[in-house]
C-alpha cells in the first residue's frame, strides 16, 4: 500500500511540474490556424449504376465522393439530354448526390446528365470540373458530336448567355413550338459542343431564352440559326452561327428614376463645359432642368462678335422640351456670340431666366484635332466594308471603305473600338436577320486593338479586310 501511494505522489509531482512548464493549465483548446488553403476538388468514388451503364432500367442515380460536397443551383447548371420534360430532383447529403429521373426513358438512347461545375467541395468550393454523367437505354452509348461557335452578328463578338439548341425530327417551325432535343452550354469563347448523339438528321440554333421556355418566341431575343439541316455522321465540320435580335427590346432601358422634386429657377448647362470651345464637329446643346413650356427660336440668335445673326444656323427644341439645339457649319477658330433672352423661354410652372444671357465662345483649332488615316489590305468591294468607330459602344462614326487608304484631317481625340461591317445590303448601317424570310444577319468584326487618337498627331492604321 505504502508503494502504491508513492507512485500516486511521484505522478502527481511530475503532472504539476509538466503544467508548470509549458504553460497548459492556461491553454486554450482549438483548431490549428494557418497552413495551405485547399485546393483539391473533390473525388468521384463509385456511382450506381456505374458510369457508362447500358440497358439502363432505373430512374435513380447516387453519386458517392470521397468529402463532403455541395451542388450549387442544380436547376442553372445542370443540363440533362436529352431534354427533359421534367427535370429531375437532384439532392446532396454529405459525400452523395442523388438524381431522380422523372421522365419516362426513351428506348435506346444515351443520356448525359452534365454537371458543369456545380458540384464543388463543402469547404473551399473547389470544383468536380466539367462531370457529366452518361447511361444508355440500349446495348451501346452513343459518342458521336457536334462543335460550332456563336458570334453575336453585330458586334462580331462572343456572348456566353446563349444556349445552342439541337432538334431531331424537327421542321421549320419547330424552334418556335417545342423544346429542344438537345442543349450545351456557350463559353466564354462562344464554343458550344454537343456529346454522346446518335447518327441522324438535326436542326441547330442559338437562343438567349428570355423567358425560360426554351424555345424562339420573342424578336427581340438573340437568336441564330443555320440555313440547311446538318446531318451528323461522325464527320462533322465546327459550324459557325451569328446571333442577333431582329427587334431591339425598348423596354430594356435603366431603372426609371425617382421623379425630382419642382425646382422654382429655371437655369441650364451647356456642351461647353467651363469655357470650352465648341467643338466644329458636333452641335452646341443646352439642357435646362425643367420641361420648357415657352420657347421663342427668333428670340434666341447665333451671332458674330459684332452681333451680327448667323443666318444658316437652326434653333431647335427636342421633343422632350428640355434641349436645346444650336446647329451650324462651325468654321475652325472663330468667335460667336449665343444671345439668351429671359423672355424667350418659360418653363411649365412660368419661371424664366433670372436675366438675359449671352454666352461668349469660339471654336477649336486645328491643332485640337488628329489627322487620321488608315490603309486597308486584301479589300474585297463587293461586300461593301464600312468601318465603325465606336465610344462607350455606342458607334459614333461610320464610313464607307471605297478605296485601299482614307484620311479625316479633323479626328476627334480620344479612344474607340474599331468594327469592319460587311454591309450586304450596301446601306451603310448593320441590318439584323429574319428568321421566317431566312435571312441571315450582316456579319461585323470587332477589332482587338484599340484606336487612339491624338490631338495635332498624325495618326495611322493598318487594317487587314
Amino acid at each position: 500500500m505504502k508503494i502504491i501511494n508513492v507512485l500516486y505522489a511521484v505522478a502527481a509531482v511530475f503532472i504539476l511540474y509538466f503544467i508548470s512548464v509549458t504553460g497548459a493549465g492556461c491553454a486554450q483548446i482549438g483548431a490549428p490556424t494557418g497552413g495551405p488553403r485547399d485546393t483539391i476538388p473533390p473525388v468521384l468514388v463509385s456511382a450506381m449504376p456505374k458510369l457508362l451503364s447500358t440497358h439502363f432500367t432505373g430512374n435513380k442515380i447516387t453519386l458517392v465522393f470521397d468529402e463532403y460536397i455541395n451542388v450549387l443551383e442544380p436547376q442553372k447548371n445542370v443540363i440533362v439530354s436529352p431534354y427533359p420534360k421534367s427535370f429531375p430532383i437532384i439532392s446532396f447529403k454529405l459525400k452523395e448526390v442523388s438524381v431522380k429521373l422523372k421522365d419516362t426513358l426513351l428506348d435506346n438512347t444515351t443520356y448525359a446528365i452534365n454537371f458543369g461545375n456545380a458540384i464543388v467541395d463543402n469547404n473551399e468550393n473547389n470544383p468536380f470540373k466539367d462531370f457529366t454523367y452518361v447511361f444508355s437505354t440500349g446495348n451501346t452509348i452513343d459518342s458521336l458530336k457536334l462543335s460550332g461557335k456563336v458570334i453575336m452578328a453585330e458586334t462580331g463578338k462572343p456572348d456566353s448567355t446563349l444556349q445552342a439548341l439541337l432538334y431531331r425530327d424537327a421542321v421549320d417551325s419547330t424552334v418556335e413550338t417545342r423544346k429542344p432535343n438537345y442543349i450545351a452550354r456557350i463559353d466564354r469563347n462562344g464554343i458550344f459542343t454537343f456529346t454522346n448523339l446518335s447518327e441522324g438528321v438535326y436542326k441547330l440554333y442559338a437562343l438567349k431564352d428570355g423567358d425560360g421556355g426554351k424555345t424562339y418566341n420573342s424578336k427581340i431575343e438573340s437568336f441564330a440559326f443555320v440555313d440547311e439541316d446538318i446531318r451528323i455522321n461522325g464527320k462533322n465540320d465546327s459550324v459557325r452561327m451569328y446571333a442577333y435580335e431582329e427587334e431591339k427590346d425598348l423596354k430594356k432601358k435603366t431603372a426609371v428614376a425617382v421623379k425630382p422634386s419642382a425646382v422654382k429657377k429655371l437655369k441650364f448647362t451647356t456642351s461647353l463645359g467651363t469655357n470650352g470651345p465648341q467643338d466644329v464637329l458636333t452641335n452646341l446643346v443646352l439642357t435646362f432642368n425643367n420641361k420648357l413650356k415657352l420657347f421663342d427660336s427668333s428670340k434666341i440668335l447665333l451671332t458674330d462678335t459684332n452681333y451680327n445673326k448667323i443666318a444658316d444656323a437652326a434653333i431647335l427644341l427636342d421633343s422632350t422640351r428640355k434641349i436645346i439645339t444650336i446647329t451650324n457649319k462651325w468654321p475652325l477658330e472663330t468667335a460667336y456670340r449665343l444671345v439668351l433672352p429671359k423672355d424667350a423661354i418659360a418653363d411649365t410652372a412660368n419661371n424664366v431666366l433670372a436675366k438675359s444671357d449671352t454666352l461668349k465662345f469660339q471654336t477649336k483649332k486645328e491643332a485640337d484635332y488628329g489627322i487620321l488615316t488608315l490603309r486597308f489590305s486584301k479589300l474585297d468591294s463587293t461586300r461593301h466594308p464600312v468601318i465603325q468607330f465606336l465610344n462607350s459602344s455606342e458607334v459614333v462614326k461610320s464610313v464607307k471603305v471605297t478605296g485601299r487608304e482614307w484620311t479625316d484631317r479633323f479626328f476627334a481625340p480620344g479612344e474607340y473600338e474599331l468594327r469592319i461591317l460587311y454591309d450586304a445590303n450596301n446601306n451603310g448601317i448593320w441590318d439584323p436577320g429574319n428568321y421566317e424570310k431566312k435571312i441571315q444577319p450582316e456579319h461585323a468584326l470587332t477589332l482587338d486593338k484599340k484606336l487612339t487618337i491624338k490631338a495635332n498627331f498624325e495618326n495611322e492604321r493598318e487594317i487587314e479586310l
